[in-house]
This record gives structure tokens, C-alpha cells and sequence, in this order.
């Protein structure tokens, strides 16, 4: 098993992914960010790719890439877009976007990293999928998509558990992210009463998710794989309204 690591993370450039990127570098891994905006800092152990998920064909050619010039040991596939909408008005053309940014660019990245993590006989993948993945109202694109990246964590937890390799996923509840506050104004009524309804009364905060983040990548973490860790105060286990 290698003892230098290279953690790969979609959408490093804020929110968790940043909180992320920073926990990594200062824990002296190599870090390859690909998102669509750059962080506000560097490092010399920092790796940043402009990369839109969206784009099917500049995902494949930029994983091809990764897989020639890095090894890569773990993959936090963070990225993620809501785009809410009722029933009545969602666009075929959005589920097909969040499939491609949820599922399609994560299989187009492990199909180009996978063989070094099974030559090595060791890998931690981890998705960010979402409470949302249980239901929630507007979210029909969204939660499909996210609900469906537990489906393939545990598959491929079940393809490649006998060589080494871990795949895990970590659903957040509400979290205080740009993303969340697309949605939801920043210090509105509407976001105070959705941390009154989590049972834990407050929203998350990223440190909460990367702690979960961290423990399923933890290199001496070699015997849980295909589970599902939700994040979320309690949310699960009862009702949310955003």
C-alpha cells in the first residue's frame, strides 16, 4: 500500500469542497481540485483544473489526463447542483445534466483512476450525495441523481472491496454552503425555521461534513465499504421542509 496520498476532489473551489481541499493539503497529501472556479489561495501540493462536469467530453479528456500524471488514491466526488423545481416544471434536460455532474463525470473519473488504485490494491472513494436522496419536495432531478449515487457506491464497493479499495458515500442535511444559500437567503426567517425543524435545532456546518468525510477515507479504514453516512441532525429520521 503506497504511504503518499493524492486525494482527488470535484468542486474544491467552496463550501465543503474547499473545507476539504484545505483539511488535505494540511494533512500533507497532494490535492487535484477540479471545479469551475479557482480557490483563493494556493500551495505548492495544490493542483487546480478548471473542469464543468457538465461537459461529458472535457470530463473524459481531463480524467485521461489525471490518470497519466497522478496517483490518484482517493476520490471525494463532492460536486453537486440542486436546480429545484415542482413536478410540473422539470426539465428532462436537468435530470440529464445532474446524472451527467452526479454520475456520469464519477464513472468517467473512475474508469480513468481505477486501474492504478487496483494495481496498488488500495483506494478511498467517498460521494457527496444528500439528505435529499431520502425525498424532498422540489427536488425531483436532484434527488433521483443523488439517491442514485448510494446505488453506485455500493456496487462498486461490491466490484472492488477485494482489492483494497473503499466506497462510501456521506449525505449531508442543510448545510451553511454557497450552494445552500442559492436557495435559501443567508440569516432569513425561512432558513431559521429550517434549523428549528432539525431535531438537533441548527443547520451544519462544513467541518461536520468533513469529519465524516475523514473517516471513511482514513487509510487505516479498511473495513467498512458500501455504507451510507447521513449528516444531517437528525433530519433523516424525521421531516424537512426547505
Amino acid at each position: 500500500m503506497t504511504t503518499s496520498y493524492t486525494a482527488l476532489i470535484t468542486g474544491g473551489s467552496t463550501g465543503i469542497g474547499a473545507e476539504l481541499c484545505k483539511h488535505y493539503i494540511e494533512a500533507g497529501y497532494t490535492v487535484i481540485s477540479l471545479a469551475r472556479t479557482q480557490l483563493d489561495w494556493s500551495h505548492e501540493r495544490l493542483i487546480q483544473i478548471s473542469l464543468d462536469l457538465l461537459d461529458e467530453t472535457a470530463t473524459a479528456k481531463v480524467a485521461h489526463e489525471i490518470a497519466a500524471q497522478y496517483n490518484v488514491t482517493h476520490f471525494i466526488h463532492n460536486a453537486g447542483v440542486i436546480w429545484p423545481n415542482l413536478l410540473e416544471n422539470v426539465k428532462i434536460s436537468e435530470l440529464q445534466g445532474l446524472t451527467q455532474i452526479h454520475l456520469g463525470s464519477a464513472i468517467q473519473l473512475m474508469q480513468a483512476i481505477a486501474p492504478r488504485m487496483r494495481e496498488q490494491q488500495f483506494g478511498r472513494i467517498i460521494f457527496m450525495s444528500s439528505r435529499g436522496a431520502l425525498g424532498l419536495e422540489t427536488r425531483s432531478a436532484y434527488s433521483a441523481t443523488k439517491a442514485g449515487m448510494i446505488g453506485l457506491a455500493r456496487t462498486w464497493a461490491l466490484e472492488l472491496a477485494a482489492e483494497g479499495i473503499t466506497v462510501n458515500v456521506v449525505a449531508p442535511g442543510p448545510i451553511q454552503t454557497p450552494m445552500f444559500h442559492d436557495v435559501v437567503d443567508a440569516g432569513s426567517e425561512r432558513e431559521q425555521q429550517i434549523a428549528n425543524s432539525i431535531p438537533v435545532k441548527r443547520l451544519g456546518r462544513v467541518d461536520d461534513i468533513r469529519r465524516a468525510v475523514t473517516f471513511f477515507a482514513d487509510p487505516e479504514n479498511s473495513f467498512v465499504t458500501g455504507q451510507t453516512l447521513y449528516v444531517c441532525g437528525g433530519a433523516s429520521i424525521g421531516t424537512l421542509k426547505i
